[in-house]
């Protein structure tokens, strides 16, 4: 065993205290119509738990709910009620972010739909304005594939981080033996949607 202390961690990591989960608009009527959907909604699904197993702060957003619809069920039981905007990006819900940041909470993690519109703006905004931005490939979605894949590299090309729904988890957590990591390797070993156990 290491006698030493450990050297510090990196600053570019996210942890339990100084993280938070943002959902956008995961909505009824948008999620049939986005590649791999129900891959990308259960992903969102293991986000928001393994957030609340960690205690993260965790908001989600909808997009013209009256034509949208509102967030799916599987996440809006879990969730408290979101903000509406017309605007696309979430620098709409400007109040959210500025509770975060006086809660010393400065890097956001982004999960939701669709990549190359709403979370592109909101990642592009809320980077200017000096907040960390971690992207969940596996959790975001578009329609289409070239508007998904063009949208992470040109987050990834303005400074946001990109990361994997499994890669955050075990961030969050950083140590195993807790009761969280049991919670967390749970939710790791889910199977997805479509496969066979």
């Amino acid at each position: 065993m290491n006698t030493h202390d450990p050297f510090p961690r990196s600053p570019t990591l996210m942890s339990r205290d100084d993280t938070a989960l943002l959902v956008v608009d995961v909505q009824q009527k948008l999620l049939p119509h986005i590649h791999h959907g129900q891959r990308i909604a259960w992903n969102v699904r293991r986000l928001v738990d393994a957030a609340a197993a960690m205690n993260l702060p965790t908001a989600a957003t909808e997009q013209y709910p009256k034509g949208l619809g509102p967030t799916i069920a599987e996440l809006a039981k879990r969730l408290d009620p979101p903000p509406e905007k017309l605007m696309f990006s979430c620098r709409q819900c400007s109040d959210l972010f500025a509770d975060w940041a006086d809660r010393g909470v400065r890097k956001i993690l982004v999960a939701g739909i669709e990549t190359h519109v709403c979370v592109q703006q909101t990642v592009l905004d809320l980077l200017s304005e000096g907040f960390a931005l971690y992207v969940a490939v596996d959790a975001v979605g578009s329609r289409f594939a070239v508007d998904h894949e063009t949208a992470l590299r040109r987050m990834d090309s303005s400074g946001a981080l990109l990361t994997t729904t499994e890669a955050a988890m075990f961030e969050w957590c950083e140590v195993a033996g807790t009761p969280e990591f049991k919670q967390i390797s749970r939710l790791a070993r889910e199977t997805p949607p479509g496969d066979s156990a």
